[in-house]
Protein backbone atom coordinates (compact mmCIF):
# COMPACT_ATOMS: atom_id res chain seq x y z
CA UNK A 1 0.00 0.00 0.00
CA UNK A 2 1.47 3.41 -0.93
CA UNK A 3 2.02 6.00 1.80
CA UNK A 4 0.54 8.82 -0.27
CA UNK A 5 -1.84 9.29 -3.20
CA UNK A 6 0.33 8.26 -6.15
CA UNK A 7 -2.06 8.65 -9.09
CA UNK A 8 -0.81 11.70 -10.97
CA UNK A 9 -2.10 11.10 -14.49
CA UNK A 10 -5.31 9.69 -15.97
CA UNK A 11 -4.18 6.52 -17.73
CA UNK A 12 -7.39 5.27 -19.21
CA UNK A 13 -8.56 4.48 -22.72
CA UNK A 14 -11.95 3.20 -23.82
CA UNK A 15 -12.55 -0.54 -24.13
CA UNK A 16 -13.61 -0.74 -27.77
CA UNK A 17 -14.13 -4.52 -27.81
CA UNK A 18 -17.83 -4.22 -26.91
CA UNK A 19 -18.91 -1.40 -29.21
CA UNK A 20 -20.36 -3.76 -31.82
CA UNK A 21 -22.66 -5.55 -29.39
CA UNK A 22 -26.36 -4.77 -29.87
CA UNK A 23 -27.16 -4.25 -26.16
CA UNK A 24 -24.34 -1.72 -25.89
CA UNK A 25 -25.58 0.30 -28.88
CA UNK A 26 -29.02 0.58 -27.25
CA UNK A 27 -27.63 2.30 -24.14
CA UNK A 28 -27.87 6.05 -23.65
CA UNK A 29 -24.61 7.99 -24.20
CA UNK A 30 -23.77 8.36 -20.49
CA UNK A 31 -24.27 4.66 -19.84
CA UNK A 32 -22.11 3.84 -22.86
CA UNK A 33 -19.36 6.05 -21.46
CA UNK A 34 -19.50 4.13 -18.17
CA UNK A 35 -19.27 0.74 -19.90
CA UNK A 36 -16.41 1.85 -22.17
CA UNK A 37 -14.34 3.05 -19.20
CA UNK A 38 -15.53 0.61 -16.57
CA UNK A 39 -11.96 -0.54 -15.99
CA UNK A 40 -10.78 2.98 -15.09
CA UNK A 41 -10.63 3.02 -11.30
CA UNK A 42 -8.28 5.53 -9.65
CA UNK A 43 -7.83 9.20 -10.53
CA UNK A 44 -5.55 12.11 -9.62
CA UNK A 45 -6.53 14.22 -6.63
CA UNK A 46 -7.15 17.94 -7.08
CA UNK A 47 -7.82 18.66 -3.39
CA UNK A 48 -6.45 16.50 -0.60
CA UNK A 49 -6.28 16.67 3.18
CA UNK A 50 -4.02 13.91 4.47
CA UNK A 51 -3.74 15.84 7.74
CA UNK A 52 -7.44 15.39 8.49
CA UNK A 53 -6.89 12.20 10.48
CA UNK A 54 -3.78 13.30 12.37
CA UNK A 55 -4.11 13.25 16.14
CA UNK A 56 -7.01 11.60 17.91
CA UNK A 57 -9.96 11.09 15.56
CA UNK A 58 -12.67 8.61 16.48
CA UNK A 59 -15.35 9.14 13.83
CA UNK A 60 -14.80 10.30 10.26
CA UNK A 61 -17.96 11.79 8.74
CA UNK A 62 -17.76 11.48 4.96
CA UNK A 63 -20.33 13.29 2.82
CA UNK A 64 -20.93 12.72 -0.89
CA UNK A 65 -21.59 16.02 -2.64
CA UNK A 66 -21.17 17.80 -5.98
CA UNK A 67 -19.52 21.15 -6.60
CA UNK A 68 -22.65 23.20 -7.26
CA UNK A 69 -24.35 22.10 -4.00
CA UNK A 70 -22.48 24.62 -1.86
CA UNK A 71 -25.64 25.44 0.15
CA UNK A 72 -26.04 21.82 1.17
CA UNK A 73 -22.45 21.61 2.39
CA UNK A 74 -22.88 24.82 4.39
CA UNK A 75 -26.01 23.41 6.04
CA UNK A 76 -24.22 20.16 6.90
CA UNK A 77 -21.27 22.06 8.41
CA UNK A 78 -23.64 24.01 10.63
CA UNK A 79 -25.55 20.92 11.79
CA UNK A 80 -24.62 17.25 11.84
CA UNK A 81 -21.30 17.65 10.04
CA UNK A 82 -19.88 20.08 12.60
CA UNK A 83 -16.45 18.98 13.81
CA UNK A 84 -16.80 18.44 17.53
CA UNK A 85 -16.45 16.01 20.42
CA UNK A 86 -19.51 14.06 21.64
CA UNK A 87 -19.36 11.72 24.62
CA UNK A 88 -15.58 11.67 24.38
CA UNK A 89 -15.47 10.82 20.66
CA UNK A 90 -13.79 13.31 18.32
CA UNK A 91 -15.52 13.82 14.98
CA UNK A 92 -13.93 15.10 11.75
CA UNK A 93 -15.76 15.79 8.49
CA UNK A 94 -14.88 15.52 4.79
CA UNK A 95 -16.83 16.14 1.59
CA UNK A 96 -16.19 14.01 -1.51
CA UNK A 97 -16.30 15.79 -4.88
CA UNK A 98 -15.47 15.18 -8.50
CA UNK A 99 -15.25 17.88 -11.18
CA UNK A 100 -18.18 19.77 -12.77
CA UNK A 101 -20.13 17.86 -15.40
CA UNK A 102 -19.73 18.96 -19.02
CA UNK A 103 -21.85 21.96 -19.97
CA UNK A 104 -21.62 23.62 -16.58
CA UNK A 105 -19.48 26.66 -15.81
CA UNK A 106 -16.47 24.48 -15.04
CA UNK A 107 -13.82 27.15 -14.53
CA UNK A 108 -15.84 29.34 -12.16
CA UNK A 109 -17.24 26.38 -10.23
CA UNK A 110 -13.74 24.99 -9.73
CA UNK A 111 -12.47 28.38 -8.53
CA UNK A 112 -15.37 28.59 -6.07
CA UNK A 113 -14.76 25.13 -4.62
CA UNK A 114 -11.05 25.90 -4.23
CA UNK A 115 -11.98 29.04 -2.29
CA UNK A 116 -14.43 27.02 -0.19
CA UNK A 117 -11.71 24.50 0.58
CA UNK A 118 -9.24 27.23 1.56
CA UNK A 119 -11.90 28.44 4.00
CA UNK A 120 -12.82 25.09 5.57
CA UNK A 121 -10.11 22.59 4.60
CA UNK A 122 -12.60 19.72 4.36
CA UNK A 123 -12.91 18.77 0.67
CA UNK A 124 -11.45 15.77 -1.14
CA UNK A 125 -11.70 16.17 -4.91
CA UNK A 126 -10.76 13.77 -7.68
CA UNK A 127 -10.30 14.45 -11.38
CA UNK A 128 -13.38 12.68 -12.71
CA UNK A 129 -16.72 14.26 -13.61
CA UNK A 130 -19.45 14.30 -10.99
CA UNK A 131 -22.15 12.26 -12.71
CA UNK A 132 -24.55 9.56 -11.52
CA UNK A 133 -22.49 6.87 -13.25
CA UNK A 134 -19.31 8.04 -11.51
CA UNK A 135 -20.63 7.69 -7.96
CA UNK A 136 -18.95 4.29 -7.78
CA UNK A 137 -15.64 5.98 -8.60
CA UNK A 138 -16.19 8.16 -5.54
CA UNK A 139 -16.65 4.98 -3.50
CA UNK A 140 -13.48 3.20 -4.62
CA UNK A 141 -11.28 6.30 -4.61
CA UNK A 142 -12.39 7.12 -1.07
CA UNK A 143 -11.76 3.56 0.15
CA UNK A 144 -8.23 3.76 -1.24
CA UNK A 145 -7.72 7.23 0.28
CA UNK A 146 -8.95 6.02 3.68
CA UNK A 147 -6.54 3.09 3.63
CA UNK A 148 -3.62 5.39 2.83
CA UNK A 149 -4.33 8.25 5.23
CA UNK A 150 -6.96 7.33 7.83
CA UNK A 151 -7.00 3.58 8.36
CA UNK A 152 -6.59 3.90 12.14
CA UNK A 153 -9.76 5.99 12.60
CA UNK A 154 -12.15 3.51 14.27
CA UNK A 155 -15.46 4.50 12.63
CA UNK A 156 -16.76 6.04 9.41
CA UNK A 157 -20.19 7.52 8.86
CA UNK A 158 -20.85 7.91 5.16
CA UNK A 159 -23.82 9.95 3.98
CA UNK A 160 -25.35 12.22 1.37
CA UNK A 161 -25.47 16.00 1.60
CA UNK A 162 -29.29 16.04 1.73
CA UNK A 163 -29.87 13.91 4.84
CA UNK A 164 -30.53 14.72 8.49
CA UNK A 165 -28.26 12.94 10.97
CA UNK A 166 -28.89 12.92 14.71
CA UNK A 167 -25.21 12.91 15.65
CA UNK A 168 -25.73 12.11 19.32
CA UNK A 169 -27.84 9.05 18.47
CA UNK A 170 -25.15 7.94 16.01
CA UNK A 171 -22.49 8.21 18.71
CA UNK A 172 -24.71 6.27 21.13
CA UNK A 173 -25.07 3.50 18.53
CA UNK A 174 -21.27 3.31 18.28
CA UNK A 175 -21.08 3.04 22.06
CA UNK A 176 -23.59 0.18 22.11
CA UNK A 177 -21.71 -1.76 19.43
CA UNK A 178 -18.39 -1.27 21.26
CA UNK A 179 -19.96 -2.51 24.52
CA UNK A 180 -21.37 -5.54 22.71
CA UNK A 181 -17.98 -6.18 21.06
CA UNK A 182 -19.64 -6.03 17.63
CA UNK A 183 -17.17 -3.87 15.76
CA UNK A 184 -15.14 -6.21 13.55
CA UNK A 185 -17.92 -6.71 10.98
CA UNK A 186 -19.86 -3.53 11.76
CA UNK A 187 -21.68 -1.99 8.84
CA UNK A 188 -25.18 -0.82 9.65
CA UNK A 189 -27.91 1.23 8.00
CA UNK A 190 -31.06 0.85 5.91
CA UNK A 191 -30.47 -2.63 4.47
CA UNK A 192 -32.23 -3.54 1.22
CA UNK A 193 -32.85 -7.24 0.61
CA UNK A 194 -33.82 -9.29 -2.46
CA UNK A 195 -33.86 -6.28 -4.79
CA UNK A 196 -33.95 -6.88 -8.53
CA UNK A 197 -32.26 -4.81 -11.24
CA UNK A 198 -34.62 -2.33 -12.88
CA UNK A 199 -35.23 -3.12 -16.55
CA UNK A 200 -37.25 0.01 -17.35
CA UNK A 201 -35.09 2.06 -19.72
CA UNK A 202 -36.68 5.30 -18.50
CA UNK A 203 -35.31 4.79 -14.97
CA UNK A 204 -31.92 6.21 -14.05
CA UNK A 205 -31.32 2.87 -12.28
CA UNK A 206 -31.90 0.87 -15.48
CA UNK A 207 -29.57 -2.11 -15.88
CA UNK A 208 -29.55 -4.31 -19.02
CA UNK A 209 -29.59 -8.08 -18.48
CA UNK A 210 -26.29 -8.33 -20.32
CA UNK A 211 -24.65 -6.32 -17.54
CA UNK A 212 -26.26 -8.09 -14.56
CA UNK A 213 -28.83 -10.91 -14.61
CA UNK A 214 -29.30 -11.89 -10.94
CA UNK A 215 -30.94 -10.46 -7.83
CA UNK A 216 -28.85 -7.95 -5.98
CA UNK A 217 -27.01 -9.00 -2.82
CA UNK A 218 -28.06 -7.23 0.41
CA UNK A 219 -26.94 -3.62 0.24
CA UNK A 220 -27.36 -0.38 2.16
CA UNK A 221 -29.39 2.63 1.10
CA UNK A 222 -26.64 5.13 0.38
CA UNK A 223 -28.25 8.06 2.18
CA UNK A 224 -26.27 7.18 5.27
CA UNK A 225 -24.60 4.24 7.00
CA UNK A 226 -22.02 3.50 9.69
CA UNK A 227 -19.07 1.13 9.38
CA UNK A 228 -15.95 0.24 11.31
CA UNK A 229 -12.45 0.79 9.97
CA UNK A 230 -11.93 -3.00 9.96
CA UNK A 231 -14.74 -3.31 7.41
CA UNK A 232 -13.50 -0.32 5.39
CA UNK A 233 -10.01 -1.79 5.12
CA UNK A 234 -11.33 -5.14 3.95
CA UNK A 235 -13.77 -3.46 1.56
CA UNK A 236 -10.88 -1.69 -0.12
CA UNK A 237 -8.96 -4.93 -0.64
CA UNK A 238 -11.92 -6.84 -2.04
CA UNK A 239 -13.22 -3.90 -4.11
CA UNK A 240 -10.17 -4.12 -6.35
CA UNK A 241 -11.38 -7.49 -7.61
CA UNK A 242 -15.03 -6.46 -8.12
CA UNK A 243 -15.94 -4.99 -11.50
CA UNK A 244 -17.29 -1.45 -11.18
CA UNK A 245 -21.07 -1.22 -11.25
CA UNK A 246 -23.13 1.85 -12.22
CA UNK A 247 -25.08 1.92 -8.92
CA UNK A 248 -22.68 2.68 -6.07
CA UNK A 249 -24.87 1.29 -3.27
CA UNK A 250 -25.20 -2.04 -5.07
CA UNK A 251 -21.47 -2.13 -5.85
CA UNK A 252 -20.72 -1.86 -2.13
CA UNK A 253 -23.19 -4.71 -1.52
CA UNK A 254 -21.31 -6.84 -4.05
CA UNK A 255 -18.07 -6.17 -2.16
CA UNK A 256 -19.72 -7.06 1.16
CA UNK A 257 -21.02 -10.29 -0.37
CA UNK A 258 -17.45 -11.30 -1.26
CA UNK A 259 -16.51 -10.64 2.37
CA UNK A 260 -19.49 -12.76 3.57
CA UNK A 261 -20.82 -9.76 5.50
CA UNK A 262 -24.55 -9.00 5.54
CA UNK A 263 -25.12 -5.32 6.38
CA UNK A 264 -27.12 -4.88 9.57
CA UNK A 265 -30.60 -3.38 9.28
CA UNK A 266 -31.27 -0.64 11.84
CA UNK A 267 -34.66 1.08 11.94
CA UNK A 268 -33.03 4.36 12.95
CA UNK A 269 -31.75 4.76 9.39
CA UNK A 270 -34.57 6.04 7.15
CA UNK A 271 -32.99 6.61 3.75
CA UNK A 272 -36.40 6.62 2.04
CA UNK A 273 -38.06 9.00 4.50
CA UNK A 274 -39.60 8.34 7.90
CA UNK A 275 -42.77 6.87 6.39
CA UNK A 276 -41.22 4.93 3.53
CA UNK A 277 -41.86 6.32 0.05
CA UNK A 278 -44.91 8.38 1.17
CA UNK A 279 -45.53 12.11 1.24
CA UNK A 280 -46.93 12.85 4.70
CA UNK A 281 -46.58 15.50 7.38
CA UNK A 282 -45.13 12.77 9.64
CA UNK A 283 -41.96 12.99 7.55
CA UNK A 284 -41.43 16.43 9.09
CA UNK A 285 -42.37 15.62 12.71
CA UNK A 286 -39.42 16.70 14.95
CA UNK A 287 -40.15 14.11 17.65
CA UNK A 288 -39.58 11.37 15.08
CA UNK A 289 -36.29 12.97 14.03
CA UNK A 290 -35.17 13.11 17.67
CA UNK A 291 -35.53 9.32 17.96
CA UNK A 292 -33.85 8.40 14.66
CA UNK A 293 -30.29 8.48 13.30
CA UNK A 294 -30.59 9.25 9.57
CA UNK A 295 -33.52 10.68 7.60
CA UNK A 296 -33.55 11.40 3.85
CA UNK A 297 -34.20 13.87 2.35
CA UNK A 298 -34.16 17.57 3.27
CA UNK A 299 -33.22 20.75 1.43
CA UNK A 300 -30.79 23.04 3.31
CA UNK A 301 -33.51 25.30 4.73
CA UNK A 302 -35.43 22.28 6.06
CA UNK A 303 -32.27 20.74 7.52
CA UNK A 304 -31.35 23.90 9.44
CA UNK A 305 -34.92 24.29 10.69
CA UNK A 306 -35.28 20.64 11.78
CA UNK A 307 -31.86 20.68 13.45
CA UNK A 308 -32.85 23.67 15.57
CA UNK A 309 -36.17 22.05 16.50
CA UNK A 310 -34.59 18.76 17.52
CA UNK A 311 -31.82 20.45 19.54
CA UNK A 312 -34.35 22.61 21.40
CA UNK A 313 -34.56 21.34 24.98
CA UNK A 314 -38.10 22.70 25.22
CA UNK A 315 -39.31 20.21 22.60
CA UNK A 316 -41.40 17.69 24.54
CA UNK A 317 -41.71 14.22 23.03
CA UNK A 318 -43.01 10.89 24.23
CA UNK A 319 -40.22 8.75 25.63
CA UNK A 320 -40.61 6.21 22.84
CA UNK A 321 -41.90 7.16 19.42
CA UNK A 322 -43.33 4.18 17.54
CA UNK A 323 -43.26 4.42 13.75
Amino acid sequence: MPTKWDVSRIKCSANSTITNQAWFRRLNPKFREFVLKRHCRYFPMLLNHPEKCSGDVDVLVVVKSVIEEHDRREAVRQTWGKEQEIQGLKIKTLFLLGTPATGKDERNLQALVQYEDRTYGDILQWDFMDTFFNLTLKEVNFLRWFNIYCSEVPFIFKGDDDVFVHTKNLIELIGFRVEENKVENLIVGDTILEAKPIRNRQSKYFIPKELYDKRYPPYLGGGGFLMSSQVARRLFVVSESVELYPIDDVFLGMCLQKLHIVPELHLGFRTFGIIKRKVTRLNREPCFFRNLIVVHKLIPRELLHMWNLVQNEELICARHVVL
